[in-house]
């Protein structure tokens, strides 16, 4: 029997190193996704905006957020001043991908310079570009896109000094550029970014069982930290702290930020409390935004009382009203106002504020509401809904609880694409509340 749990434990141990990958592979596999997407995803997307050269420039420590995507794995940053040049020659399908550095940027991307025939870079840059005459030129400009702003003020002048006059007019925001490379994901990624929200699920599950929370005891930001800790013995990251709050039969429902900002430290868990979560990860250059609900069982409880099963449900009919509604070329604002109209109609009483998700955790693409912008979102809100996208399906329905004398709020955010064939939750959603503890059968397991 000894022998039999060793090996369940090898097994185990197993399987989790399998599911996250030491430093040296996560470092393969983003190569190999970056290459994919350098030879096979850009030219469509440089083809599709209409954007024959793409120019990237940062500095070290203040690079570009799209370049910031594009380093190799083991460039935890730029170097120097770093220049990446992509030339788009869609009449002989090709795409060159060079960098106007020192040495190469990486596997994927040859250096284009060399410093003892031409010491100055912005001179080595213009004769690239002479020589390819593209027609135009996008660099990484934007009012309102924050992903796709990334040139700053300094690097900008540089570039148009020494810029050719007849080129000035050719130089174009390359926002639409910026953003398809942010949001698009490739069949690869996808594979993975299930994998990647399925670990999030594991540890939201984990941190809402009784191995992390004893009734009474821990504390809301107990769990919050139990969550951070977690993270860092996986060798994972979070690219925000984590949130814990409750709501509960003696407390009055608090506006939006109180589950986000507002919500008081330290507040010891007790049975009867609905409890909710914001967390997300970083893995393998790929991020997840996620929100679930759990419930306390009181002693006599075997599972949750039907009102707060029934309130639950209503979340889920929300999530279904809006994902029905997704349709590519839609513009988020679309999205937004038919799905509370029908919400609405519905019964409901529906908040919806999804943002995009990949890449950055609050993303570039389409923005489907904000939570204090429920009539629409202006420009970030009329981008229109693109292919081999992902969101953070994140909203709540507010419901009253005769049994609580109050209103609750059922919010919910899980991963979801949008591909060819619809939409899909990435892996799957939450459709029935957690519990505290487990619920066990009769022989105690």
């Amino acid at each position: 029997m000894k022998k039999l749990c060793f090996i369940v434990f090898l097994i185990t141990l197993q399987i989790n190193a399998q599911q996250i990958l030491p430093e040296r592979e996560r470092a393969r596999v983003v190569d190999e996704i970056l290459a994919d997407r350098f030879n096979n995803l850009l030219p469509k997307l440089m083809d599709r905006t209409g954007i024959d050269m793409w120019i990237l420039i940062s500095r070290e420590y203040n690079e570009d957020p799209v370049l910031r995507t594009m380093l190799p794995a083991t460039w935890l940053n730029a170097r120097r001043r770093t220049i990446i040049l992509f030339y788009r020659d869609k009449v002989k399908n090709t795409i060159e991908k060079l960098a106007v550095a020192r040495y190469n940027f990486g596997e994927n991307i040859i250096s284009a310079w060399d410093k003892t025939k031409q010491p100055n870079q912005w001179k080595r840059l213009m004769q690239l570009i002479e020589e390819r005459n593209p027609n135009k030129i996008g660099l990484n400009y934007s009012k309102h896109f924050n992903i796709a702003d990334g040139l700053d003020k300094t690097d900008y002048d540089e570039f148009i000094n020494y810029l050719p006059k007849k080129y000035h007019s050719k130089v174009t925001s390359a926002q639409p550029l910026a953003t398809a490379w942010i949001e698009t994901r490739t069949e690869r990624e996808m594979v993975i970014f299930n994998q990647l929200v399925d670990i999030t699920h594991d540890i939201i599950a984990e941190a809402f069982s009784e191995k992390a929370i004893t009734p009474g005891i821990t504390t809301t930001t107990d769990v919050e930290w139990w969550m951070r800790d977690k993270v860092t013995q996986l060798g994972l990251e979070t690219w925000f702290h984590p949130s814990v709050d409750m709501q509960r039969t003696s407390e009055k429902l608090e506006g939006h930020l109180y589950s986000f900002s507002d919500r008081p430290n330290e507040m010891v868990i007790l049975p009867g409390d609905l409890l909710h979560c914001d967390f997300g990860i970083t893995y393998l250059r790929l991020n997840t935004d996620c929100q679930e609900l759990a419930y306390v069982l009181k002693p006599e409880e075997k599972e949750p009382p039907k009102y707060l099963s029934d309130a639950f449900a209503e979340g889920n009919k929300l999530q279904d009203i809006f994902t029905n509604n997704f349709v590519e070329g839609a513009t988020g604002n679309q999205i937004l106002l038919k799905s509370l109209q029908e919400a609405k109609t519905a019964g409901l009483r529906p908040s919806i504020y999804t943002h995009p998700l990949g890449s950055y955790g609050h993303s570039s693409g389409t923005t489907l509401g904000m939570w204090d912008a429920q009539d629409g979102v202006a420009v970030n809100g009329d981008y229109p809904l693109h292919a081999n996208t992902v969101y953070a399906i994140e909203l709540n329905t507010t419901v009253n609880i005769p049994e609580w004398k109050r209103d609750i709020r059922i919010m919910f955010e899980e991963a979801g694409f949008f591909g060819e064939n619809g939409f899909r939750y990435v892996n799957g959603r939450q459709t029935k509340l957690l519990t505290i503890p487990r619920v066990k059968d009769h022989q105690g397991n």
